[in-house]
């Protein structure tokens, strides 16, 4: 696949995470009557959604933003972690399929971002420290 194709696929898919988890945010910090109901469904108190409102809105700048690989790399794991969650929470009400499935497509979209990311948003490698391994010392140089 060329640049072109990836940095193309990468917008895309990054655009298509970042608006919905903006909105969520959004949503989740100004409790509307309808989501102080999802929760209250799904058993959280209304405490989780100002915490998740909070995340999820640092989290869109955090992805939007060149360089910052690895507030990018915390960005896209809150995510996923958020995603899995509202899967989960969903499946364990009892919710439907739709309600259920509705984060995991969310998520491989996310994941589409995080792996189509240009190296310019990525952790170099040089950021993990190398141990260096010193030579033991000769019996003759003692």
């Amino acid at each position: 696949m060329n640049a072109k194709t990836r940095t193309i696929i990468y917008w895309l898919a990054t655009a298509l995470i970042t608006l919905p988890i903006a909105l969520a945010g959004v949503m989740h910090i100004i409790q509307p009557p309808e989501m102080v109901q999802n929760m209250t469904h799904l058993g959280f108190p209304l405490y989780v959604a100002t915490i998740l409102g909070v995340w999820k809105l640092l989290s869109v700048p955090a992805l939007l933003a060149p360089g910052l690989g690895r507030l990018k790399e915390w960005a896209y794991a809150g995510i996923a972690f958020d995603l899995i969650g509202a899967s989960a929470s969903h499946f364990a009400v009892g919710d439907g399929a739709g309600l259920i499935l509705t984060p995991l497509v969310l998520l491989a979209i996310a994941a589409v971002s995080w792996g189509m990311r240009p190296a310019s948003r990525r952790l170099a490698s040089s950021a993990v420290p190398q141990r260096r391994v010193r030579a033991p010392i000769s019996a003759q140089a003692v």
